[in-house]
């Protein structure tokens, strides 16, 4: 599926592996770096949630979403990190592997001295 985001009065789209069911408890975990897809966590209700990093052996960017796909916010995640959350509520989670097939939607989000 594709989303369609702004950030900063820029759009962008991103093409998007949906998690469902046991997908949903893995996202990046155990996964290569270039071959990883940015994934789409879409949940029931507006909460905050904790993410983790523990088995996922790269960077990626976490983007948090309101319900109207509006970016609430988005951090670099670097990997081990046990516990990962948003200042507030979302509906929905982006999580894009810092990779090649990324790097324009990188480069929109990120400064390149953040990673």
């Amino acid at each position: 599926m594709k989303a369609k985001l702004t950030y900063k009065n820029t759009k962008f789209e991103l093409e998007l592996e949906n998690c469902r069911g046991l997908k949903k408890g893995f996202g990046l975990m155990f996964k290569s770096k270039e071959n990883a897809k940015a994934l789409l966590f879409d949940f029931k209700n507006e909460k905050k949630r904790e993410i983790t990093s523990l088995f996922v052996f790269f960077d990626f960017i976490a983007i948090w979403l309101d319900e109207n796909n509006k970016i609430i916010e988005y951090k670099v995640i670097k990997p081990f990190r046990f516990s990962i959350s948003p200042s507030r509520p979302f509906k929905r989670l982006i999580e894009v592997p810092i990779n090649s097939k990324y790097s324009k939607i990188i480069k929109i989000l990120v400064d390149h001295r953040n990673i």
